[in-house]
């Protein structure tokens, strides 16, 4: 799945609700799992299927914000595509 692909299908799940609930609201709901993410990372030894799951939910709290501003994640990624945005070099030299 492209991250287009994937913002899409987060906002055909979840765009009415959340944009409902508004961006300060939402945002934090997007904080509050990478909070859970930072306890699962935590855990020793980790649960790799409980990982998965809340490295899934960041993503798609992230998808969301990104929706609500306007934002395409995939447009976003290509700040990326040539390396390291500031020197451009992979891996970064600055």
């Amino acid at each position: 799945m492209t991250i287009q692909k994937f913002q899409q299908q987060i906002e055909d799940i979840y765009y009415t609700r959340d944009a409902a609930r508004g961006v300060p609201l939402t945002f934090t709901w997007f904080v509050e799992e990478v909070g859970e993410l930072a306890k699962e990372i935590r855990k020793q030894p980790q649960d790799m299927v409980r990982l998965r799951e809340e490295f899934a939910d960041v993503f798609a709290w992230l998808s969301t914000l990104a929706s609500l501003l306007g934002v395409s994640l995939e447009d976003a990624a290509e700040i990326y595509a040539d390396g390291c945005p500031k020197c451009k070099a992979t891996p970064c030299d600055c």
